[in-house]
């Protein structure tokens, strides 16, 4: 059998159980019985590895086995849940709900990787880790999912090598590895042109578009497979829809790490807690309503900034010009086009290079009042707690969201 027609066979299964689930002879959640969650947290304190009758058949017991073998010879705390992912199941279809369930219901368990079932991608994985990150779980398990010797993998192979990726421990650097031919080098200005000359507001609409290219052949080599071709006018939306699921998910889980940070921390040896739990409670709610990019960039900020206050180790913030960067690697002072006064913010690597030959940074974009897509920073900082801020490089991301707040024009309000 062809992996195509497995995986095709493999979702159908996954919307019969779904659907059985919802009938009266299903649902053992409603007369008494264990829920979803507690069967499977139940399970996995025999066995590091859970697999759903729904994927029998993609893993059967004698892989489960092999994998739970690999599991215990890594000697870390991993466990791999494969279960179908629904809207309106028991997770409500979001494999964030499930890895936040199972940890509450693992409690003796300090220390957790958790491998799961991907609900945007059935036939992907993502990785989740507690207390820390300090397995790079989430980015070795992503990593797994773009490797040539997994491109026709099934999904047991698929589950042992995320295994072996988070034992390896290597997660960032192998996620570079495996995704550097999807990216696009930022666009290359005149090396004589001055900063922020003519021509510059084009450059970030075209890093926003090669963006979202990426994203979309990332997704396209992820499943390994194509289909019928694109209608062209939908190309760019389900492009940039992929790239703003992905960022959703990077956010619901460092949110979710926070918030079991911040849970498990001990009030009397950290000073920052409370901060910390006020930079959690901002992310949450940002996360809850987030109608976009800028919004779900700033939820990653919240996080980053309330871990760095909760283990008392303050870093640089998230990249001025596109959080999506990751952490930024050193300050610079930078000027606005038509503005006099030089900022000084916080930039990655490849933006400071930019910045430094004369090019435009690659810069997350949103939209100003007139309705026009314009960089975030250009937004009136009265409207946008982004644009205040600077994701940190201007003030702290907490402190200038709860001032947006207290007034009538949030982020999240505008975008609403």
């Amino acid at each position: 059998m062809s992996t195509d027609v497995k995986r095709a066979t493999t979702a159908l299964a996954a919307l019969l159980l779904a659907v059985l689930a919802a009938s009266p002879a299903h649902a053992a959640d409603d007369t008494g019985g264990p829920t979803a969650g507690q069967r499977i947290a139940q399970s996995l304190r025999d066995s590091p590895v859970y697999v759903d009758e729904a994927y029998a058949d993609a893993v059967p017991l004698t892989r489960q086995k092999q994998l739970a073998d690999r599991i215990r010879r890594t000697g870390l705390p991993i466990k791999v849940v494969l279960t179908p992912l629904t809207k309106g199941d028991a997770f409500d279809g979001d494999s964030a709900a499930l890895a936040g369930t199972l940890r509450d219901r693992l409690p003796a368990q300090r220390e957790l990787v958790l491998i799961t079932t991907d609900d945007a991608f059935p036939d992907s994985l993502r990785g989740f880790e507690w207390p820390t990150d300090t397995h790079q779980a989430r980015k070795a398990v992503a990593a797994a999912g773009f490797l040539d010797e997994t491109r026709n993998a099934d999904l047991a192979d698929l589950t042992a090598k995320a295994v072996d990726l988070v034992a390896e421990g290597k997660g960032e650097q192998r996620y570079a590895e495996a995704t550097r031919n999807l990216r696009t080098p930022a666009p290359q200005a005149e090396k004589d042109r001055p900063e922020g000359g003519p021509g510059w507001w084009l450059l970030p609409a075209a890093a926003s578009l090669a963006t979202a290219l990426t994203a979309l052949a990332a997704h396209a080599l992820r499943r390994s497979r194509r289909t019928a071709p694109a209608v062209p006018h939908l190309v760019f939306a389900t492009a940039r829809a992929a790239d703003e699921a992905e960022l959703r998910r990077q956010a619901e889980a460092e949110v979710l790490a926070l918030g079991e940070a911040t849970r498990t921390a001990d009030v009397t040896t950290t000073p920052g807690l409370e901060a910390a739990l006020d930079a959690y409670a901002a992310a949450t709610r940002v996360l809850d309503k987030a109608r976009g990019l800028p919004d779900l960039a700033g939820a990653l900020a919240l996080a980053l900034e309330g871990q760095d206050t909760l283990d008392d180790t303050p870093g640089l913030p998230l990249c001025f010009f596109d959080p999506r960067h990751g952490r930024a690697a050193l300050r610079t002072p930078w000027r606005r086009l038509g503005h006099r006064d030089r900022l000084d913010v916080a930039v990655c690597h490849n933006c400071a290079d930019a910045l430094r030959d004369h090019r435009a940074p690659e810069v997350l974009t949103d939209r100003d009042e007139d309705g026009r897509t314009v960089p975030y920073f250009e937004v009136p900082p009265q409207r946008s707690a982004w644009a205040a801020t600077g994701y940190g490089s201007l003030m702290r991301v907490s402190a200038g969201f709860n001032r947006h707040r207290s007034g009538s024009s949030t982020g999240e309000e505008r975008q609403a």
